[in-house]
């Protein structure tokens, strides 16, 4: 089989390389990049290059340009999501787990409710809470937003036989979210499982979550389960893949 070669153009394979570094920490937060000099002659490429280079980086938000100064890695790094936090019930008052976090670190979480409908869900939905071919499930579609940028979006599927004439069917906001409304209703969240692959936008997706061109999404096929590991909630989480880790943390038996 023939070797496969990188044909991208060559500005999307430094802006690769940059991204590479800048993610993984050698480039530090706040560093200063090499000057257009300097890049030129690391890669062998053109100053109009160079500055193409450069422009994927800041439309993505890796890199901050100072006039006169230079351009810099974007003081913050990528969002490190810790997953187990955000699936329990909150305490008596408290607000959803995702909001809580969002708080903690300083910055402000808010969600849109965009629908609530009976739906017949596609496939791997009904595989995953059990359902019967054909039968209907409540959905909440949401947009999550930090610091009113749009970070995520959600589609959260309940089976109708514990969403059926519950707040999961009304628009009004759920205090403590799905966890604590589950919990009420007699279902407690007791494990998940994420199924997490890569992929690039749909056009609604990219429109909704304002991204960058050719950045591509993180999909998260999360499935709910309560007591007897019956499944009570199954969700497609989409976010930009350029500003975001999914954390993961277990003990090892």
């Amino acid at each position: 089989m023939a070797k496969k070669t990188d044909t991208r153009p060559r500005h999307q394979q430094i802006a690769a390389e940059l991204r590479t570094a800048i993610m993984s920490g050698v480039l530090q937060p706040g560093e200063r990049l090499p000057t257009t000099q300097q890049l030129m002659e690391r890669y062998e490429v053109t100053s109009q290059t160079v500055q193409r280079t450069l422009q994927v980086l800041k439309g993505e938000g890796f890199v901050l340009g100072k006039p006169g100064v230079g351009v810099f890695v974007r003081p913050e790094s990528p969002l490190g999501i810790q997953v187990a936090s955000y699936l329990g019930a909150p305490r008596a008052g408290e607000a959803h787990p995702w909001l809580k976090h969002a708080r903690e670190r300083g910055q402000k979480g808010s969600t849109t409710l965009l629908r609530v409908e009976r739906v017949e869900p596609p496939g791997q939905i009904t595989e995953a809470l059990e359902l019967a071919p054909g039968e209907s499930a409540v959905l909440r579609h949401q947009l999550l937003s930090l610091d009113n940028e749009p970070t995520e979006l959600a589609w959260n599927y309940y089976p109708l036989s514990i969403a059926e004439g519950s707040a999961l069917e009304g628009r009004a906001r759920i205090r403590g979210g799905s966890p604590a409304l589950l919990a009420a209703l007699g279902f407690p969240p007791r494990e998940h499982i994420d199924r997490v692959s890569a992929r690039l936008s749909t056009t609604g997706e990219f429109e909704a979550l304002e991204l960058p061109d050719d950045v591509p999404v993180l999909r998260t096929l999360r499935t709910v389960y309560t007591d007897d590991a019956r499944p009570v909630e199954a969700s497609v989480l989409v976010k930009g893949g350029h500003r975001y880790e999914l954390v993961y943390r277990d003990s090892i038996t």
